[in-house]
């Protein structure tokens, strides 16, 4: 198989070729065919002049061939063994119609046709047609300087068009190697990553579309290199996740098989709370895998916006209650019936909800509010807890990651990117705000206000 290399090499000397060898051969004919003409027209000027002098010196046309030899005006006789001389351009007719001197298509002593001879130079004597001098269309006669300098030309000619190739050949090789260096590189690192090195990086040297194909690659590359970290990551947290309760679980269920432990109520809460961790953990994995492959199917359903945070509040007022938390809701009037999947973002908020009242210490305050930004709906949810460090910002949305490794009632670490995934499912979006460590977070949802419907 030919390398990408070796067919733009030959591309280009193919065309080069094409394009030397047409320009070569049209300058070749051009010259070949001026040179003649000239020669034609310099030939005819003094052969007419010569044969003009001649009748008037002499007063016949007797040994005027002499005279056109000597004035090298028509070629030599023909000698024994050599190739035949070339025809004249000029044939010489005199008065009575016959030709005196023969030339290209004309014998010795034939009787030229008066239509053929009224296209001749008639040669006159006093007021007499004494001869004609007719133009045959044959090339003229070279002498040898006139060759050479012919042939001089025809050799320069076919020199710099060998040069031209060469030249052609060597740039088409520089070119070829330039535009093909960041596929040979693409391929290399293409290679590297089937090999499981998925971090690869090529070089950008332009910013035309092999420019663009490299640094979409390097994108590329590091989204993988990413994603399969995280995917180890998550490997290891889920096995982490699920061995904690099923250590616990085992645990009890030995000791009470073996008679060490009684099944008291007490520890059948304990094993059945650590059932239920392992069934929120599948369900957690399960909703993101959904959303993951797109197979989650929303509901879409017109929403007064102001009323589902109301229900949101009174679902979640219990849970605020019990950990002492004050939980409000402020939306701004006159907002906009919008569509969404209720139950789904209804999981989003509870996430989010659950999130903000878990880092919320005592007599602290959890706040829903919804209003309108730049033709898009914010539902936030604001609390006045711990605050989330600048450093670990960027990455609370991402698959088990722990703000804090220290806290366990967030066990499975996956509720902060269900929502989010549930929320970009509905072209939506979501980030977090924090001013830095006991200040508080603000979480934020962005929908799209498209098909909205006014409502007060």
């Amino acid at each position: 198989m030919r390398s990408l290399s070796f067919k733009l090499i030959l591309s280009f000397l193919i065309v080069n070729l094409i394009a030397i060898a047409l320009a070569a051969g049209f300058v070749w004919y051009r010259s070949s065919s001026e040179f003649n003409r000239y020669l034609l027209d310099q030939n005819q000027s003094e052969y007419f002049e010569v044969v003009s002098a001649y009748y008037a010196e002499n007063g016949s046309w007797v040994d005027i061939d002499k005279t056109l030899l000597e004035k090298r005006l028509i070629p030599p006789p023909q000698s024994v063994g050599l190739e035949p001389a070339p025809a004249p351009p000029f044939v010489l007719v005199d008065h009575k119609r016959e030709v005196i001197v023969q030339g290209n298509g004309y014998k010795l002593r034939e009787i030229v046709d008066p239509i053929e001879l009224e296209k001749g130079i008639p040669i006159i004597s006093g007021e007499e047609i004494v001869g004609t001098v007719l133009i045959t269309g044959q090339t003229p006669f070279r002498t040898s300087i006139q060759q050479e300098y012919l042939d001089g030309f025809n050799q320069a000619l076919l020199i710099g068009a060998i040069g031209g190739v060469a030249i052609a050949l060597v740039l088409g090789f520089l070119l070829a190697r330039s535009l093909t260096k960041p596929t040979r590189d693409l391929t290399r690192a293409v290679k590297k990553m089937t090999q499981g090195s998925l971090d690869q990086h090529v070089e950008i040297n332009s910013r035309d579309e092999m420019g663009e194909l490299a640094n979409a690659f390097n994108q590329m590359s590091k989204e993988l290199a990413r994603s399969n970290a995280n995917r180890r990551q998550m490997t290891a947290e889920i096995a982490h996740d699920l061995r904690n309760p099923l250590t616990v679980i085992n645990g009890y269920l030995e000791s009470m098989l073996a008679g060490v432990l009684q099944p008291t109520n007490e520890r059948m809460e304990i094993v059945y709370n650590e059932v239920q961790h392992m069934r929120h953990l599948v369900e957690d994995l399960r909703t993101l895998s959904l959303a993951d492959s797109g197979a989650i199917i929303l509901e879409w359903q017109p929403v007064v916006v102001c009323q589902f945070l109301k229900n949101l509040t009174k679902v979640y007022a219990q849970l605020a209650s019990s950990k002492g938390i004050s939980l409000k809701m402020d939306c701004e009037k006159g907002l906009p019936e919008i569509e969404f999947d209720v139950d789904r973002i209804g999981q989003a908020m509870g996430n989010l909800i659950s999130n903000a009242m878990r880092h919320t210490p005592i007599r602290g305050e959890v706040v829903l509010a919804a209003k309108r930004n730049d033709g898009a709906l914010v539902v936030t949810v604001q609390d006045n807890g711990e605050g989330i460090d600048a450093g670990a910002l960027p990455y609370i949305f991402e698959r088990f990651h722990r703000g804090d490794s220290s806290r366990h009632e967030d066990r499975s670490g996956l509720g902060l990117p269900i929502a989010k995934s549930l929320v970009e499912l509905h072209g939506g979006s979501i980030y977090a705000e924090s001013e830095g460590t006991g200040k508080g977070s603000l979480f934020s949802i962005q929908l799209s206000l498209g098909g909205e419907k006014s409502f007060s």
